[in-house]
């Protein structure tokens, strides 16, 4: 194995030209099945059309409350690119650039999974890239997502920056031991000489009818393994910002990606820029209630605020952005202001980050909560393939209007 990454350093200044040609030795893959059901909507990520929320609400802005409750630190948040000049992006093209940005950067980022070299990743995410950085540096595998996983740790171990592929966030159970015995713990049992510096991303999520084994919502399984950063991404600013900034970490970072999501666009700036790993965005400010999600459920909380705002009613929404370790700061400061909270998310309901997101606002700011904490999630059962019922089992707008009209009574 050493000698395989050995040499994988040494080929990182390949270009496709002296590469060998992997494409005699692909494996048979998913992607049939995945590509059947990857038909996506375009919507924009800045909630136009039936997302929007009115714009004299947005233009309320909140004083920032610092107490000695939280720890104080610098206002470092991202800009708004609204009135900026830049180029737009779907989703999943926000990634790979954030991706391509980093591998041209830094020549021992290398990408590893299936089909992420000649067809360009499940979701076209690595489109691209062995033609222009070869096949040592993005690397097909077999369908073995314990040996690939192991094999990136092994990487990261040796001085590389692997980036990891999960084609369906399912498929990585099969790695759980690696990442949890190996991943999130090597750098403690080897008294700190070694670093493991990983991004293992892949989409996931309830999506249109892909049966229960591909809908799969992971961050319950991984928030408690130590060592491990996890974030999410929800809009294509944010997901070019997360990628990079996960590459650049010295920790192991798992980015979720929701598989409804790929087909947002927006504009983002021509200037390179990185998203902090552990802070979450303020999307949208206000006084009544604090709802805290991530991920899809961002743009089921702001159809909501349309109707919310239409009703009286004056949310503040809060994209977590940072599943572990959350960003108390920017949530306490909401409670304080709010003293009610709402969490909208698809994971499930038991275990879920929503439970360890109760359990932390409960224990840091339960004297400035004037009602109990609300949590809205998926149910907890599989879920199912027909559409009307995988519908029923994760939370729709309605339910997180009926939520707050209940909570500010």
């Amino acid at each position: 194995m050493a000698t395989v990454f050995h040499g994988l350093g040494a080929a990182m200044g390949l270009t496709a030209s002296n590469s060998f040609d992997c494409k005699k030795l692909l494996l048979p893959s998913r992607r049939s099945f995945l590509e059947r059901k990857a038909s996506l909507l375009l919507v924009r990520s800045d909630g136009s059309g039936n997302l929007n929320v009115g714009s004299n609400s947005r233009a309320r802005r909140a004083e920032q409350l610092i107490t000695n409750a939280v720890a104080t630190k610098a206002d470092n948040s991202a800009p708004s690119t609204a009135s900026k000049s830049g180029h737009e992006l779907l989703l999943f093209e926000a990634l790979r650039e954030g991706l391509e940005e980093e591998m041209e950067r830094d020549p021992t980022v290398c990408v590893m999974g299936e089909d992420v070299g000649h067809y360009g990743g499940s979701y076209k995410v690595t489109k691209g890239l062995a033609t222009k950085y070869g096949d040592l540096r993005v690397l097909d595998t077999p369908i073995a997502e314990n040996s690939f996983t192991g094999m990136g740790i092994g990487a990261a171990m040796t001085g590389l920056r692997p980036v990891v592929e999960g084609m369906n966030m399912g498929f990585l159970l099969l790695a759980f031991n690696q990442i949890s015995n190996n991943c999130g713990m090597l750098h403690y049992t080897s008294g700190g000489q070694f670093k493991i510096p990983i991004v293992i991303r892949g989409p996931g999520g309830v999506g249109r009818q892909l049966g229960a084994e591909h809908s799969q919502r992971l961050e319950s399984y991984f928030q408690s393994i130590p060592g491990i950063q996890m974030v999410a991404c929800s809009t294509p600013y944010n997901a070019k910002g997360l990628m990079k900034a996960a590459i650049r970490s010295e920790n192991p970072v798992i980015l979720f990606e929701h598989v409804l999501l790929y087909n947002l666009k927006e504009r983002i700036p021509d200037e390179e820029y990185i998203c902090n790993l552990e802070e979450a965005e303020m999307v949208r400010p206000g006084e009544h209630v604090t709802i805290l999600t991530y991920s899809r459920m961002r743009y089921h909380v702001m159809q909501a605020a349309k109707t919310l705002v239409n009703k009286g009613y004056d949310p503040e929404v809060i994209d977590i952005r940072s599943l572990k370790p959350f960003d108390l700061y920017t949530i306490g400061n909401s409670v304080k202001k709010t003293h009610r909270v709402l969490i909208v998310e698809e994971c499930m309901r038991t275990g879920g980050i929503g439970a360890s997101l109760t359990a932390a606002i409960t224990e840091n700011f339960h004297d400035y909560l004037d009602a109990a904490i609300v949590c809205l999630s998926s149910q907890d059962v599989p879920t199912p393939y027909a559409g009307t019922l995988e519908e029923w089992t994760v939370v729709q707008p309605a339910q997180i209007v009926t939520a707050v009209e209940q909570l500010c009574q």
